[in-house]
C-alpha cells in the first residue's frame, strides 16, 4: 500500500513546476529581446541595453547587409569588450555550429572545460560559449542597423562581462517565489502564482558588445 501511495503524482507540484519553468524560458527571451518601451511589464535586454539599433563602438556589423562569420570578427566581438575578458559570447545553435564549422576548416578544434555543475562547455579564446535558444537567425540587417523584423537571415552574437561594475542582474527579496492565492470562489479549485521581479543592469557600457548581421 505503501508504495501505491509514494507512485501518486502530486498534480499540484507538476502544476508548479510547469508554471516555474515556463517562467524562467520567458526569463531567458527577455534576457535578449526585452524592451520596456514596448511592454511595460518587461524589463530591457541586452538588445537595448547595447543598443543593437545603431552601430558604434560595442556594435559591430558583419558587414552593410550581414556575411558569413568569420573567426576574426568573433576576435574583433571579444575585444571589444575592455577591462578583461568577457565571461561569456551568448549565440543561436545556428552560430555555435558556424563556429564549430571554421575551427574545424582550419584543422583545429574549439576548447572545451567544465562549469561549477560538471558539464562541458565549449570555448572560442578562453571565453566558454552559451546558446539561448530565443536568439533569432532570421533577422535584415541594412545599413549597419539590425532590425528585429523576420524575414532575414542574419543574427548577433553578444558578448558579457557578468558581476558588479559589468552586466548584472537585479531581482526582489526571494528570487522566483511561489504564492498560495487560495480556493476561487467561481469554481472548486485553487490558485497558486508564480512571480518573479527581476531585471537586468548594465553598469558599464564597455563590459558588453553586440555582433550583428551574422550570417551562416
Amino acid at each position: 500500500m505503501s508504495a501505491t501511495r509514494s507512485n501518486v503524482q502530486d498534480l499540484e507540484t507538476a502544476v508548479i513546476e510547469l508554471k516555474a519553468k515556463a517562467l524562467k524560458n520567458k526569463f531567458e527571451e527577455m534576457f535578449v529581446y526585452g524592451s520596456t518601451s514596448s511592454n511595460a511589464k518587461q524589463f530591457d535586454g541586452l538588445r537595448k541595453i547595447i543598443d543593437t539599433g545603431t552601430a558604434g563602438n560595442q556594435v559591430i556589423a558583419m558587414g552593410a547587409t550581414g556575411a558569413t562569420l568569420t573567426l576574426a570578427k568573433l576576435d574583433e566581438l571579444i575585444d571589444a569588450v575592455k577591462g578583461g575578458k568577457p565571461d561569456m559570447l551568448l549565440m543561436s545553435r545556428r552560430s555555435r555550429r558556424k563556429i564549430n564549422s571554421l575551427v574545424r576548416a582550419a584543422g583545429g578544434m574549439t576548447e572545451t572545460d567544465r562549469d561549477q555543475w560538471g558539464n562541458f562547455v565549449q570555448l572560442w579564446d578562453s571565453v566558454p560559449i552559451g546558446v539561448n535558444d530565443w536568439i533569432l537567425d532570421t533577422h535584415v540587417l541594412s545599413g549597419s542597423v539590425e532590425t528585429a523584423t523576420t524575414g532575414g537571415a542574419c543574427s548577433t552574437i553578444y558578448a558579457v562581462q557578468f558581476g558588479e561594475g559589468a552586466l548584472s542582474g537585479l531581482t526582489s527579496p526571494g528570487f522566483l517565489h511561489a504564492e498560495p492565492v487560495g480556493p476561487l470562489e467561481t469554481k472548486d479549485a485553487s490558485r497558486t502564482r508564480v512571480k518573479w521581479y527581476v531585471s537586468l543592469a548594465l553598469f558599464s557600457a564597455v563590459k558588453a558588445a553586440a555582433l550583428i548581421g551574422v550570417q551562416d
